[in-house]
Parts: structure tokens; C-alpha cells; sequence
């Protein structure tokens, strides 16, 4: 398994893939360091990002944490810091810890994930930098325009994680998707790849396999009409996938 994944993201990396989207609840780092450095891409045409766990928040291990990370990867910094999720009475002290980081040169830009508008706010109050991105989910089933919104209009760039909604039936099924691979010559992924990009999202997306990396990057030759992008809209059941930071036991993320 260790083989076959550093060879998919080296391949990926070549390909033409620049984004890493990491989290410390993923794993130690070292196996993507070593996709990295087999693939020969230079360190600074990288943005990697990685997250705090919650583990580490709850044991107040932020910096602990980071430093292992980024000895693993065998790299001096970060671009993006997020942490994963805004745990309860901690994430405060994990923003505060995070700055630290940043502060002295370790981190190049800020982030959360999986916040809520009022966790934002409660971070503005505090904050000696703001945060410049923002995770969370978001696909044609649960498209969060209102939070959308909100977080453009505090300057926050948005990346979507489970861009196309973990395949559901209730998506991938629908006649107007089938339809609109017709129309643009395209796949259903690469037709809700394109509508996040056209909506001003950056979509995280994941596969291993080649065929699928280069059908994921193949999504800048053709537009979607506003109509097709109002009846994506239009898809939206308000469906989470994933969990609630509102509502959810952050000791078992």
C-alpha cells in the first residue's frame, strides 16, 4: 500500500497537481514527503497544507505537533495551517498557537475548517491574524450558499472537501448530470468539478488512479451556461455528509 501510494501522488505531482491537502489525523507525513521528493517537483511550486488534529488540541500539543510534521515531510514550512475542526472551549487556544507559528515564519497562511459563521466571528474578536482560507462541505446536494456567502465576503477564500458528495445515488442518478455529460463532453465529476470553480470554490478532491487525475485537471476547456449552473444550484437537499461542528462528538474525529 506505502509503494502505491507515494507512486500515485509522485505521478499526480508530474501530472501537474500543486495543492496538498493534509491533516495530522491522517498519518505521520513521512510517505507524502516521499512522494514529493521522488517526484522532483521543487518545494517551492508546492502549496501544502496540513491540519491541527483535535487530538492535539485537546492535549495542547498544537506546536508538538506541527514540528513532527513537518520533520516527517522533510520540509522547513507550511503554506496553509488550518486546524481540523473548532473543537469546543479549544479552538481558540489552538487559533493563539497557531498565529505563533506564523509569526515565526513556519506557516505562510492561516485557515480553519469546518467552521460555522459564528465560530468566525468568535475568532475575529480574538485574532492577530485573520484567517485567509476556510474548509468545509459543501457539493449539489448541500451547496451552503448563506455560509458561502458570509465567508466571501470576509475575504476568506473556500475550499470544499467531499466535492461530489461521496457519489450518492441521489446525485450521481440524476437525469439533468447525465444530460449535461452529453452536453459538454464531459463526466458527471468533471461537470461538479467545474461548477465549484465557476461558484469560486476551490473543490479538494482525491483519487489514486491516474485516469481520474487527469480527468479531475481536465476541467478548464469549457464553461458551464448560467442556466446549467442555476439547475446545479437547484440540486441542493440541504443533505450533510459528514458532521455537524455544531452537533457532533469531537472526541471521536
Amino acid at each position: 500500500m506505502s509503494i502505491s501510494y507515494v507512486s500515485s501522488i509522485s505521478k499526480a505531482l508530474k501530472m501537474g497537481y500543486r495543492l496538498i491537502d493534509y491533516s495530522a489525523a491522517y498519518g505521520n507525513g513521512k510517505l507524502l514527503g516521499k512522494a514529493i521528493r521522488k517526484s522532483g517537483v521543487p518545494r517551492e511550486d508546492l502549496f501544502i497544507t496540513t491540519r491541527v488534529s483535535n487530538g492535539a488540541q485537546r492535549d495542547h500539543k498544537v506546536r508538538e505537533q506541527f514540528i513532527t510534521f513537518i520533520h516527517n515531510m522533510g520540509v522547513d514550512y507550511v503554506d496553509l495551517l488550518q486546524f481540523h475542526w473548532p473543537v469546543t472551549d479549544l479552538f481558540l487556544d489552538t487559533w493563539r498557537e497557531m498565529e505563533k507559528l506564523k509569526d515565526e515564519g513556519l506557516v505562510k497562511h492561516l485557515g480553519v475548517a469546518n467552521c460555522h459563521q459564528h465560530h468566525l466571528e468568535e475568532i475575529f474578536e480574538i485574532c492577530k491574524h485573520r484567517p485567509e482560507v476556510g474548509q468545509f462541505e459543501i457539493h449539489p446536494l448541500f451547496t451552503q450558499k448563506p455560509l458561502l456567502q458570509y465567508y466571501k465576503e470576509q475575504g476568506i477564500i473556500v475550499e470544499a472537501y467531499t466535492p461530489i458528495a461521496r457519489y450518492d445515488d441521489r446525485l450521481v442518478r440524476l437525469p439533468l448530470l447525465k444530460r449535461l455529460e452529453k452536453k459538454y463532453n464531459k463526466t458527471f465529476v468533471q461537470i461538479i468539478l467545474r461548477w465549484h470553480v465557476q461558484n469560486g470554490v476551490i473543490p479538494l478532491v482525491r483519487s489514486l488512479t491516474p485516469k481520474h487525475q487527469q480527468e479531475n485537471l481536465d476541467i478548464f476547456d469549457f464553461e458551464l451556461d448560467a442556466d446549467d449552473m442555476k439547475a446545479i444550484d437547484g440540486i441542493n437537499i440541504n443533505s450533510r455528509l459528514r458532521y455537524d461542528p455544531d452537533n457532533c462528538d469531537f472526541s471521536i474525529l
